[in-house]
């Protein structure tokens, strides 16, 4: 299932404005203006310029939070949001409580103590990311992330993304592999299954360099209509469960 772009000039715009290029203007503004943070114990919030509002935005980083304050806008970023900008782009630094967290491990541990899963969770987003996929929630269609080839103003979502781990038990029966593939059929995406495996034991987890030992392995799973394939063995589509560890860069 390729890009469905939003209309006829959006592949052109998103050509001549690529993610990386976005994501590089954003780091170097929010470094220059030594943009901070304030953890809560599910998100972020960031204070930010205007300008630096619009880049979050176009980069698709955190939701704008409507206040009736004009110099300063307020962006809620997830945990995976905020620490990809913290410790990957190293652009942002964060409060809690109103004190400056230095340590990017007192970080890591506070996340970690707020959600068990997160060191799973942040290596899957961390994953796409780095390869210019745009991650928004994916609450709404079931599954924990969609991904975007660019900003969602441009083009759908072409992946419904479900992360596991060694002790997880999500798509272990047929099932439920069928009303996951099922699901996201219904909502024109292709499952992409992200299966997170290390061997980090539990006091290497306190440490964010345990995000080393983590591997991450792409499976793409779609839908097999017997009703395609009832004549034409030549010409109709096959059973599909792919191999996606190539997962291109958008």
């Amino acid at each position: 299932m390729g890009p469905r772009w939003k209309s006829k000039g959006a592949e052109a715009e998103a050509l001549a404005e690529p993610i990386s290029k976005s994501v590089s203007e954003l780091q170097l503004s929010l470094i220059k203006t030594e943009s901070s943070g304030s953890l809560s114990s599910c998100n972020v919030l960031l204070a930010v310029e205007p300008e630096q509002a619009d880049l979050l935005d176009r980069c698709c980083f955190g939701r704008l939070v409507l206040s009736a304050e004009k110099v300063k806008k307020w962006i809620q970023l997830s945990f995976e949001e905020a620490f990809y900008l913290l410790y990957i782009l190293k652009c942002i630094k964060l409060t809690l409580q109103g004190r400056f967290l230095e340590n990017e491990v007192e970080i890591w541990m506070y996340m970690r103590s707020k959600r068990p899963n997160f060191p799973v969770f942040f290596k899957a987003y961390s994953h796409l990311r780095s390869k210019n996929w745009v991650l928004r929630s994916g609450l709404q269609y079931g599954v924990d992330f969609v991904a975007y080839r660019h900003n969602p103003s441009l083009v759908h979502s072409e992946y419904s993304v479900l992360v596991q781990s060694g002790d997880s038990d999500r798509l272990r029966v047929w099932s439920d592999v069928h009303c996951a593939v099922r699901l996201s059929g219904s909502v024109a995406k292709t499952l992409l299954a992200l299966h997170v495996s290390g061997n980090s034991s539990g006091e290497d987890l306190n440490l964010p360099m345990c995000l080393e030992n983590y591997r991450v392995e792409e499976l793409t799973i779609s839908r097999w209509s017997p009703e395609l394939s009832r004549e034409d063995e030549t010409t109709s589509p096959k059973p599909k469960v792919t191999n996606a560890s190539n997962l291109t860069t958008p």
